[in-house]
């Protein structure tokens, strides 16, 4: 499978750990950056990511950031993309059965490293469910931007 990574300058020391343990894995890797500690915006990174799998350009991504809300954020703005923050293996787990999450977002600062790997494993191995949580899904998409649903008024 292959996975885009990215960071901004607060993940990017987990970023490369990620990189390495994708790659340990078994998985193919394109690293979108950063490729420092200086600092950066996450948005730049994390809709870059985002773009990859919506466009097929990778199967799933990994974006890391401080906390690994900006990432979440970023990454759902994307139609088709669904972020979820994994903060231990059962959410990593959860967000791919139950939400069918196509990019894993990680917190540098609470994600314990001893408990990377296995989130990372989940989430390359768990299967979507489907059933009532396709339904769910539906729903979502049927709130996307191009999906026949009026954006709301621009001074609202």
């Amino acid at each position: 499978m292959k996975f885009a990574i990215g960071s901004d300058h607060a993940g990017f020391e987990m970023k490369e750990r990620v990189k390495e343990i994708l790659r340990e894995l078994g998985q193919e890797v394109e690293d979108v950056g950063t490729h420092s500690k200086e600092s950066c915006d996450y948005p730049d990174f994390g809709v870059r990511v985002a773009r990859m799998v919506r466009e097929h350009r990778a199967e799933r991504g990994v974006l890391v950031c401080w906390t690994g809300n900006g990432m979440t954020i970023a990454a759902n703005k994307v139609p088709g993309v669904r972020a979820g923050l994994a903060l231990n293996a059962d959410m990593a787990y959860l967000t791919r059965r139950h939400n069918d999450a196509n990019v894993l977002t990680l917190a540098q600062k609470y994600t314990p490293d001893s408990e990377l790997r296995e989130i990372l494993r989940r989430f390359i191995e768990t299967e979507f469910e489907g059933g009532r949580h396709e339904r769910r899904l539906n729903k979502i998409r049927a709130v996307e931007p191009g999906n026949g649903t009026p954006s709301p008024p621009q001074n609202a």
